[in-house]
């Protein structure tokens, strides 16, 4: 999965991709190197994000989204988005895939809207919100803790009638970087679900402050941390540096 981002802000690409036209190139790119999925993301959820309207949202992401449908028409999309009515808007103008960052907690609207749909969908482990996240960061054992909060979401999302779940443990989201190598090493535990797993691990934070780096230094690092999920069956790495994962995918298997 090879990230878009068409804001000004996020947290290593802000601001690079925010027109159509840069968006596109970047995204031509992502493909030429052998992304599988696109994962566009208009609002960026880096830790004290600043917020944004959902019409200003949807504004950055449904031209993008439609001129990819246009020159890739069968190449797989993914809106980034937290909201149902963003949900809605991006999966009519063509999109795939909703990739939930809250796992439903900031609209109480997406489980109903990803069940009606009938679309995969990406239930993603956080708590608060992108300027709270990391002040919410005490766990009793924070593996057992995700696995028991995404239990419960799967279990009301089959519910209304949700086929297809994917699971991110939510990697930066409310967790400090020794929490986040902790749910690194022992990621393998949530196959007991039975569901697919998404890491996204990609120059975060847990890779260059463990490594006194920045994040424009961070790819070395992120392709070890990548290895690691691969080698406990994780099935999907959502990344910034496409070609570089391919190759790691095609050593390993």
């Amino acid at each position: 999965m090879g990230i878009l981002n068409v804001t000004p802000d996020s947290f290593y690409d802000g601001g690079k991709h925010n027109s159509t036209e840069q968006a596109l190139v970047q995204a031509e790119q992502l493909i030429m190197e052998g992304a599988d999925i696109i994962d566009i993301g208009a609002y960026s959820s880096r830790p004290g994000a600043s917020p944004v309207s959902p019409k200003e949202e949807i504004n950055r992401a449904i031209p993008v989204i439609r001129e990819l449908v246009r020159r890739h028409p069968d190449h797989i999309l993914s809106i980034d988005t937290f909201r149902a009515d963003v949900a809605v808007a991006c999966v009519e103008a063509g999109v795939h895939i909703v990739n939930d960052i809250s796992g439903g907690t900031l609209d109480k609207n997406m489980f109903d809207t990803v069940a009606r749909l009938q679309v995969p969908y990406i239930l993603m482990h956080m708590r608060g919100t992108p300027e709270t996240m990391q002040t919410l960061t005490v766990y009793d054992d924070v593996v057992i803790d995700v696995a028991t909060a995404l239990g419960e979401k799967i279990s009301v999302l089959r519910a209304l009638g949700v086929k297809d779940i994917i699971i991110d443990p939510g990697f930066g989201f409310a967790k400090t970087v020794e929490q986040n190598h902790e749910l690194l090493h022992r990621v393998d535990e949530l196959h007991y679900f039975g569901l697919p797993i998404l890491g996204g691990v990609s120059r975060k934070s847990m890779v260059y402050k463990k490594l006194g780096v920045t994040a424009e230094e961070a790819l070395t690092g992120t392709i070890a941390l990548n290895t690691l999920l691969l080698s406990k069956g994780v099935q999907l790495l959502r990344v910034h540096d496409v070609k570089e994962a391919k190759q790691l995918v095609e050593l390993l298997f």
